[in-house]
């Protein structure tokens, strides 16, 4: 699903927002265990790696949010990990733009000048 926005309408924290992602489950290892280049600064400063400096994500991250755990395909739709633990994912208000994180180089957490 190369350039596609896959994106559900949900209710977090009782206010409404768009949940989306590119859709690359098999690339979505989350927040706690994509590695990290090994030149991050810190704990709480650092990068990701890229997609092509990893193999495939786990269908099962071991990692769940409310009891759930990653989806395994696009039927299950998005649930509590894909909100709080998918790195590929992102929430924003109803009628603004989605950006997505660009995993084809390293993305840092921290935005730099």
């Amino acid at each position: 699903m190369t350039g596609e926005i896959f994106s559900s309408e949900i209710q977090f924290f009782g206010q409404p927002c768009v949940l989306a992602c590119d859709a690359k489950c098999d690339k979505a290892f989350g927040i706690a265990l994509r590695e990290t280049s090994p030149n991050s600064l810190a704990e709480d400063d650092f990068e990701w790696l890229a997609d092509d400096e990893l193999g495939e994500a786990p269908e099962i991250t071991g990692e769940t949010e409310g009891g759930d755990d990653k989806p395994r395909d696009l039927l299950e739709a998005h649930n509590k990990w894909c909100a709080r633990q998918c790195e590929r994912a992102v929430m924003v208000d109803p009628g603004e733009p989605i950006i997505l994180p660009n995993f084809s180089e390293r993305v840092q957490n921290i935005t730099r000048p």
